[in-house]
């Protein structure tokens, strides 16, 4: 906050104006005070004076036609503002809240006696200075000023939340809930609420950008969650200094631990189930307000890789997935290298008849076999994200379509072989496998330096970028956890959820990497009793008469 220039807080020479009062009455005071950030305004007191502030508001309101400055007497006689956004607030609850302000029954009000008494409003809270304020009401707060009071009012009768809560649109299931995150926060915060109805959920309110004023919160679970990493998150977003804050990727790109890793180092997901069972394990989730898309830290490489579908059927079926996605992260990070490397230097290892079938087919190709590849990868990443772009109604169409099209033309033409477009589409496949989006952008990224390694030196040159890659994970860390445990280093007690995918009632203990407070997950031993003694006391459950009692009329004893 800062004053004009050529101009001074001080009263003038005289200490009056034309009228005889103070220039503080007068609310020329005000009319000094510059700032750019409404942090600024923190230490700036609402006046007593409700000209001074009338004046105030609609000098740096000025051309700001959804803002709506609404006076109003409050039993006749007592001058009082409204100050809300257009669109931000609900006006029938704006309206009701004003008529019972208008019909105020007190001589001389003040804001206590307004809360206690006149405004049927479940969220009200007072505020002394112009900076949480005028942040409340941008936030989508009414503001309420009054004459003679030197407080103000903030009523919390937002508007709509926009968007319902619908099924997510990037991770589907077949069996689960199917409510999403929506881009309004608190609604986010209910849907997690809903899940964890404990006192200890809890949730650090956070604003962030200078000018966006965006709010984040911060939610983890006490006693559960290790302290430490509580600290570090906190300390990393309270450093976070920038304009605008519109979207959780722009907070990730702060707070992640290694910026030019291809790697990310947070999970990102819209799904309120997958957000609770990662806080019970002792994680934590920052909702922002303006996107459905949840942060949850840390995180691993192993737990990009895991579905929420994969606790709600049978373990076994959830095992089988797990190791088909981690067959396709194989095939998705190196077919196309392995297939360059293999044709350009090492053909003994291919089979005679399929050697011939891929010699005959590349016959009249004028180009060699890394060119293919990259032609067809690039144009196969262009087709996908055309798909994305377009409307959902064309969108998958064009996109299988124009893969058929432009590869069934390619071949035709001459410029590929049909081997290489059936190799880039498994990949392409292989890739549509992992769940997260994220982590499934990283291995698209890694698949070109692959190519190009078996490019130069074959196989060998896999095997370098993969020690190279492998190098480069054991040194990553996602807010201090190494992103390859529990395998590196290795944690025994933790493996039950990673290559396999155990019954839910065997995984007794939470992730030891983490470090939580409380490791303890599952108490007793229901499943085992009920497995081992054919039943929870041992004994059969008993469906009726047995032939013999049924036979002579008397009930079985």
């Amino acid at each position: 906050m800062r004053p004009k220039k050529g101009s001074s807080n001080n009263e003038s020479d005289n200490g009056s104006t034309d009228d005889g009062t103070s220039q503080k009455e007068t609310g020329t005071r005000y009319d000094t005070v510059e700032f750019e950030f409404l942090s600024e305004l923190d230490t700036l007191p609402l006046s007593d004076n409700l000209e001074e502030n009338k004046k105030f508001l609609k000098r740096i309101f000025t051309d700001c036609s959804d803002v709506v400055n609404r006076p109003f007497t409050i039993e006749k006689d007592i001058p009082a503002l409204a100050l809300f956004v257009d669109g931000l607030v609900k006006t029938e609850l704006v309206e009701n809240a004003l008529e019972n302000l208008m019909i105020f029954e007190g001589r001389e009000p003040d804001v206590e006696s307004l809360m206690s008494r006149s405004l049927p409003v479940s969220q009200v809270k007072t505020t002394e200075n112009y900076g949480e304020f005028l942040e409340g009401v941008l936030n989508g707060d009414t503001g309420i000023l009054l004459h003679s009071n030197a407080k103000g009012l903030l009523l919390g009768i937002r508007g709509p939340a926009g968007r319902s809560v619908n099924e997510p649109e990037t991770e589907g299931v077949v069996r689960g809930p199917r409510e999403g995150f929506t881009e309004n926060l608190r609604i986010n915060t209910s849907l997690i609420r809903r899940r964890i109805k404990s006192p200890h959920m809890k949730t650090k309110p956070f604003v962030l950008g200078r000018r966006s004023q965006t709010p984040v919160a911060l939610i983890y679970v006490e006693g559960l969650t290790n302290p430490g990493l509580i600290e570090e998150a906190i300390g990393r977003i309270e450093k976070i200094d920038v304009d605008i804050m519109v979207e959780s990727g722009f907070l990730e790109e702060f707070i992640q631990d290694n910026a030019f890793s291809p790697f990310p180092q947070m999970q990102v997901s819209e799904r309120p189930d997958t957000v609770a069972i990662a806080l019970m394990n002792g994680r934590i989730a920052i909702v922002i307000d303006g996107t459905p898309m949840v942060l949850l830290l840390p995180t691993t490489f192993y737990q990009l890789l895991q579905a929420s579908e994969d606790y709600y059927e049978r373990f076994q079926m959830g095992t089988l997935i797990r190791w088909l996605r981690y067959v396709f992260l194989f095939i998705s990070l190196f077919m196309p290298g392995l297939y360059v490397a293999i044709t350009t230097y090492h053909a003994e290892l291919i089979p005679t008849t399929l050697l011939f079938s891929i010699a005959s087919a590349r016959e009249h190709i004028p180009f060699p076999a890394v060119v293919e590849a990259l032609i067809m990868e690039v144009t196969f990443e262009a087709l996908r994200e055309a798909g994305i772009r377009l409307p959902k109604a064309v969108g998958s169409a064009v996109g299988i379509l124009g893969a058929l099209v432009v590869g069934q033309a390619a071949v035709e033409a001459g410029i590929v072989s049909a081997p290489m477009v059936i190799v880039v589409a498994i990949t392409g496949i292989a890739s549509f496998t992992i769940p997260s989006f994220n982590g499934a952008i990283a291995l698209r990224m890694l698949r070109f330096p692959f190519i190009v390694m078996g490019a130069m030196f074959g196989v060998y040159g896999i095997l370098i970028a993969l020690m190279i890659l492998i190098g480069h994970m054991a040194n990553l860390r996602s807010f201090g956890v190494p992103y390859l445990s529990p395998i590196g280093p290795m944690n025994p007690a933790s493996l039950t959820d990673v290559f396999i995918r155990s019954p839910n009632w065997s995984i007794q203990r939470r992730p030891g990497f983490l470090n939580v407070l409380d490791d303890v997950r599952v108490k007793g031993s229901l499943t085992k009793s009920i497995w081992r003694q054919r039943g929870q006391k041992g004994i059969d459950v008993n469906h009726g008469r047995n032939d013999e009692s049924s036979g002579d009329g008397q009930d079985e004893k």
